[in-house]
């Protein structure tokens, strides 16, 4: 079985300057920060639609504006919010660096 989920919860949780919990057996985040617990999905290949529409987002956007892609279930009242690591890097930045 290959570790590379685990490396990419590690990457996740040392770029917004967190720490990977694991497996637990408790319901717990894959990675937990002082500001946010966050649940991490690894896959050899996400769905092409869900690519696709990311980087419409990305083209469409201004310059100097942040691209985002909301998802929204037909019969669902709340939606989701997609957006690049990069991105929210950069407009969030050096969290690793300040410890949040």
């Amino acid at each position: 079985m290959s570790a590379t989920w685990k490396a990419v919860e590690r990457k996740v949780a040392a770029r917004l300057g967190g720490q990977r919990v694991g497996c637990t057996g408790e319901a717990t985040p894959d990675v937990e920060t002082d500001w946010a617990d966050i649940e991490i999905k690894h896959r050899a290949a996400l769905p092409k639609w869900l690519t696709g529409a990311m980087e419409q987002a990305v083209r469409n956007c201004a310059d100097g504006k942040l691209p985002l892609l909301v998802l929204h279930e037909k019969g669902r009242h709340d939606m989701l919010v997609v957006m690049r690591l990069s991105d929210f890097d950069d407009w969030h930045g050096g969290l690793e660096e300040i410890g949040r």
